[in-house]
């Protein structure tokens, strides 16, 4: 799942290391791909300290989301609707139609949250503000970020940039998932390709709207 969806679930938290936390396994991962850190598995050295205890349960969190939700009926029968509805786009270049299907689900997901009032974006982030803390970063420290500054560059402008209020248009989706897989391959699409993308994930996004909330409540139930 992605930020919004994760969030989803922590909507009436208060603790904003809690919530940090539940998105920081994404985070880390924006700010360096090849980073790869289990805190979970380390998890003494940070029970003494209650904010670092509180953002190792949120990301303790994340992992079981994300668990839960790609196990799910749900996720593996959407993935392969939207695959179906995305492959005339993607005739030619490089991205892999799965991966496109994948992240396309987690986005839609993301902006239908957003349209239909679900989660507040800008209570998310005032969290995130809140989060950025020295707590924050002994945690990273002892999580095994040795570049501090690299992980805060992309923290800063996360918040800053306020860029999660783009989810609110489903042109802003197709353009997301195309910076996503410039991360992987070069020129991923054309700029007809991402026209045609934001007209499948128009269809797709009318289909699921009805049932969409069905795999959070599924999630919630098991949490």
């Amino acid at each position: 799942m992605n930020f919004l969806s994760h969030y989803y679930f922590e909507k009436q938290e208060s603790d904003c290391h809690l919530i940090i936390g539940v998105v920081l396994p994404d985070f880390i991962k924006n700010a360096h791909k090849d980073w790869n850190l289990n805190p979970q598995k380390e998890a003494h050295l940070f029970i003494d300290q209650p904010g670092e205890a509180s953002i190792l349960k949120g990301w303790e969190r994340h992992l079981e989301v994300d668990r839960l939700f790609h196990c799910s009926d749900f996720f593996i029968t959407q993935t392969a609707i939207l695959k179906q509805l995305l492959l005339p786009a993607m005739h030619t270049g490089p991205v892999k139609p799965f991966f496109l299907a994948h992240v396309g689900l987690e986005l839609v997901l993301d902006h239908l949250l957003t349209t239909r009032g679900m989660v507040n974006i800008n209570r998310f982030y005032e969290h995130l503000r809140k989060a950025n803390t020295s707590c924050l970063e002994s945690f990273l420290v002892k999580a095994g970020i040795t570049d501090l500054d690299l992980f805060y560059n992309f923290l800063d402008g996360f918040i800053s940039s306020r860029y999660l209020l783009s989810y609110q248009k489903i042109e802003n989706i197709s353009y997301a998932l195309n910076r996503i897989c410039m991360r992987l391959w070069n020129d991923p699409f054309t700029d007809a390709q991402i026209n045609q993308l934001t007209d499948c994930l128009i269809v797709y996004r009318n289909s699921i709207e009805p049932e969409y909330m069905s795999i959070f409540r599924e999630i919630e139930k098991k949490l």
